[in-house]
This record gives C-alpha cells, structure tokens and sequence, in this order.
C-alpha cells in the first residue's frame, strides 16, 4: 500500500473486515512475521493489520526517513489510508516506541495501547553497545550475526521454524537500513513526554529480559498516567512468541474491557 508519507508497506491483515481494528508494530529488523504465533487468534474477534514498518519485511527501503517520528508517521496514514479512526495499537520493542510516538501525535486515534519489552528510553548500555556492533555491518549482513542477535532475545524456547523464518524476515533488509534504523531509534528521546499519553496502556515483559530491566517498566508505568504492568515469569523479550497463547488472552481481555 502506498502512503501519502511517500513509502509502500507491505502488511498482513485477518480477520472479519467490519471488525474492530487493531494495528500490530514489529521489533528492529522482524516484520509481520513477528506476530505470526498470535495473529490467527488475535483475529477471531477484531480485524488486524500486521504491518511492515518501512526498510523493513518486504516494504520498500527508502534512502532515508528511519526516525522513530517517520515510522510513526507511516502508521498515522496508514491508518488514514485504510480508514481507520481509532484502533487499539501494539508495540513490540522498536515497534513500542513507534507506538508511543503514534499516541504523541495522534493521541484521538488509539483507544488502547499495549506496550511488549518497552522502555521509557532506548538509550541504554545494551542498545549502544549494539549499535556498535552494526555500525561495522556490511551486505550481505552475517546470518550469523542474524542468527546471534535474534536468539539471543529468547528464553522460553520456541519452535526452530519459526525462529528460522525469524531470522530469514531480519537478513532482508541491508547493512545500511539496519544503521539508518539504529541511528533512528536513539536520536531522539520522547521520555519526557510520555504523562502526556492518557491512553489506557497494558506494559507486558518477560522477567528474563536482558535489553530493557525492571526498573524500566516500572518507570514507564509509573510514568503513564493509564498504565499497567503485567510480568511473565520465565520469559524473555519476546512474550507474544515464547507465550502466545497468554498474550492473546491478555490482549484480548485488555481490549475488550475498554469496550464493554
């Protein structure tokens, strides 16, 4: 679908199409696939729309516009595009920031926010010492670098084909979009605004996260004036890959309170 912000996203989408939408952002580098484990599920009772944020999946990887503000900007005409007024939106990782920027500025168009391994800020240690690291990528990038990245955000396992495939999605976009997005993703801090953000929030995180800590999340729902927290035991940075059936039942439940 091309967007009046200039770029073409691929997406995936189910579900009845009169249903009540809701829009699903992936991490850094994933894509719609991302959201495979849960998707059918999820679209027995609303219509989703898995996107693939831009440079990345098989949307298009324009030469520049990677800041957290330009993926949002997709997202809000994206949802222009497809006539959506108000959705429930959920982020994971990179894709909750984008979330975050998206009830910044378009704040009467989401109903509910559901935030998965966020964070107040990316900018921490692990982060930048990442970016270091694909700072010195190059095409083709490194299955292997690939590989190490993706599984090193599990715990609980989850099944090999579904991680391979994880890893397929991430080796698609090249060396320089993974910078562009890096680069993207810390520079600019939307911390201090987020009390601004009214939308009732559900902060899911897995206990065995290593990029984002407790502390984090305890912050962000501290920070958030509707904001709640909900910790899965013995899982990673990933709850709607290594628990999909919980955070389907959570999501849902989440979003039919608001609605009932």
């Amino acid at each position: 679908m091309k967007l009046k912000t200039g770029v073409r996203l691929h997406y995936a989408e189910q579900g009845d199409l009169n249903g009540y939408p809701v829009v699903l952002l992936h991490g850094y580098t994933d894509s719609w696939f991302s959201y495979s484990r849960v998707l059918s599920a999820l679209s027995a009772n609303y219509h989703v729309y898995a996107l693939d944020l831009r440079g990345q999946g098989d949307s298009e990887r324009p030469a520049s516009g990677y800041d957290l503000s330009d993926l949002a900007a997709d997202v809000v005409a994206f949802m222009d595009a497809n006539q959506l007024k108000r959705v429930s939106l959920v982020g994971h990782s990179m894709g909750s920031f984008v979330a975050q920027r998206v009830a910044l500025i378009a704040p009467e168009r989401i109903d509910r926010l559901v935030l998965v391994g966020s964070a107040t800020t990316l900018r921490n240690n692990t982060v930048r010492e990442l970016q270091q690291a694909i700072n010195t990528l190059s095409d083709p990038v490194s299955e292997k670098f690939v590989r190490d990245f993706q599984t090193s955000t599990v715990y609980h396992p989850v099944p090999d084909d579904f991680i391979e495939r994880v890893i397929a999605e991430s080796l698609k976009p090249p060396a320089r979009v993974w910078r562009a997005l890096m680069t993207g993703m810390l520079a600019a801090d939307y911390s201090s605004q987020l009390s601004k953000i009214k939308a009732p929030t559900l902060v899911l995180w897995g206990d065995k996260e290593t990029i984002f800590p407790r502390s984090e999340q305890d912050a962000i729902t501290k920070t958030l004036p509707s904001a709640r927290l909900k910790v899965y035991a013995e899982t990673g940075h990933a709850p709607h890959w290594e628990r999909p059936e919980q955070f389907v039942k959570d999501v849902k439940d989440f979003i039919t309170e608001k609605r009932q």
